[in-house]
């Protein structure tokens, strides 16, 4: 037994992450050890919470794996934790596809009490119905309480409070209005000084929570049996026949500075299985680690463009890298690093770039967020993963060259714009991909 919390809302905006982070510094001030976890793909938020926490945030996407693997994840990281806190991803119910991939279907893939958050700024007793809807809309979770965010005064709270107990739910207390206190954009970079920040915004609101919020009972509420009993039939990818561990660990490069740095707990934790992992930075380095695989993984190239284009040095090893055979798999921001020029603004300078992939990029100042999830089949298995990002192409010259392309699909099957490159051993597209449940070295079979 132990708790198991998922923190959940009715919209989104409701305030999930501040308050996971709030809880997971409380809960750690107390001396317990928490494992976070993100649903869904981002890569932002689960930041947050692994710097409230003090440890690396777990992404749990019943879209981009199977459901025995989200439990066998979830089992896997859970087991040494004194308590699992899960942030939601929008509001309880929303999916990509009603409640396909929502945070509901999570709660019932893991069986996992639900704290429902609520935003009360311009709230009242009419929230009861809201409440009871969202109780008994759907019997495969369990509402364990409420948490009201941004109240007011105490006579607000108080008919907040009256109104969770004619929804028959227990009402475990609230975050006051806090006008000050807002996390950076989710297009900035987790720099040193936003880290102190959000560390600060962790610690005010913990003590918030320790004052407003009845915390022994929350933990009475979400007390569970771990680990979550797993869907029948059992399957795993790494219990099947087809996965075999490579005769030899290989090399594995891996960027890691402010400019590439996003990537999933369980990806990586894969890489480790099959090869001996080094870290580097293309930001800040100058020499390229001797690897049988380069992985560059997203991030925000475009906020350090100036900087990228002075490591020529680094750039043209890894060029030498490709056109020797060398394996790249590279993601979003990745991909634009492999590019041949990016520019970070409308009428900004064309910084080079690594002049493998012959495409220029370009951070336009009325940049759109393109978004959702995409599958890349044709290979001798499929990739499910999420695009993320606002940086779009200026000009693609793929065409004309060696390089190939396979078309990218979203969730309903309809093709998407972005294609999926190939190159010698250099594979690249805007997609983060998911592969904490397959070999990623049959791509190159």
């Amino acid at each position: 037994m132990k708790p198991q919390i998922l923190i959940s809302a009715i919209t989104a905006g409701s305030g999930k992450t501040i308050f996971a982070m709030g809880l997971s510094r409380a809960l750690k001030n107390r001396g317990f050890k928490i494992q976070p976890y993100k649903c869904g793909s981002d890569f932002i938020d689960s930041q947050y919470l692994s710097i409230a926490s003090d440890c690396e945030s777990v992404n749990l996407d019943p879209w981009m794996s199977s459901n025995t693997h989200v439990q066998h994840v979830f089992n896997k990281y859970g087991e040494q934790a004194d308590i699992c806190v899960t942030e939601g991803i929008g509001g309880l119910f929303d999916g990509y596809r009603r409640m396909q991939g929502s945070t509901a279907e999570i709660a019932n893939l893991l069986n996992l009490p639900v704290i429902l958050l609520i935003n009360a700024r311009v709230a009242g007793y009419s929230v009861a119905p809201i409440i009871y809807g969202f109780k008994n809309f759907y019997a495969g979770i369990h509402i364990a309480g409420v948490v009201f965010n941004q109240v007011s005064s105490p006579a607000h709270y108080s008919h907040l409070r009256e109104a969770c107990s004619d929804a028959n739910v227990d009402c475990l207390g609230y975050l006051p209005y806090m006008e000050n206190f807002k996390l950076p954009s989710k297009h900035s970079v987790i720099s040193v000084a936003n880290r102190r920040s959000l560390d600060e915004l962790s610690r005010v609101i913990a003590e918030q929570i320790e004052k407003n919020i009845d915390i022994n009972r929350l933990l009475s509420r979400c007390n569970r049996n771990f680990p979550c009993p797993y869907t029948l039939p059992y399957y795993y990818d790494s219990d099947n026949d087809s996965y075999q561990a490579p005769s030899r660990k290989i090399k594995i490069a891996i960027a890691r500075d402010p400019a590439f740095n996003f990537t999933y707990r369980e990806n990586i934790d894969r890489l480790a299985r099959i090869g001996e992992i080094t870290h580097f930075s293309p930001l800040y380095g100058y020499e390229l680690p001797e690897a049988d695989l380069i992985y560059l993984p997203g991030g925000y190239p475009e906020l350090f463009a100036r900087q990228l284009h002075r490591r020529r040095k680094m750039m043209e090893s890894l060029k030498e890298y490709a056109e020797n055979g060398g394996k790249i798999f590279a993601e979003c921001g990745g991909m634009v690093f492999l590019g041949r020029t990016l520019k970070s603004k409308d009428n900004g300078t064309a910084y080079a770039m690594s002049n493998i992939l012959p495409i220029d990029f370009i951070m336009p100042s009325n940049s759109k967020l393109h978004t959702g999830y995409r599958k890349a089949s044709g290979f001798n298995w499929d990739l499910k993963g999420a695009e993320f990002h606002y940086s779009t192409i200026l000009n693609d010259n793929t065409p004309n060259t060696d390089w190939k392309t396979y078309p990218i699909t979203n969730w309903r099957g309809t093709e998407n714009y972005t294609p999926f490159y190939r190159y010698k051993n250099v594979i690249a597209s805007y997609t983060h991909w998911y592969w904490g449940d397959k070999d990623i070295l049959n791509l190159w079979l």
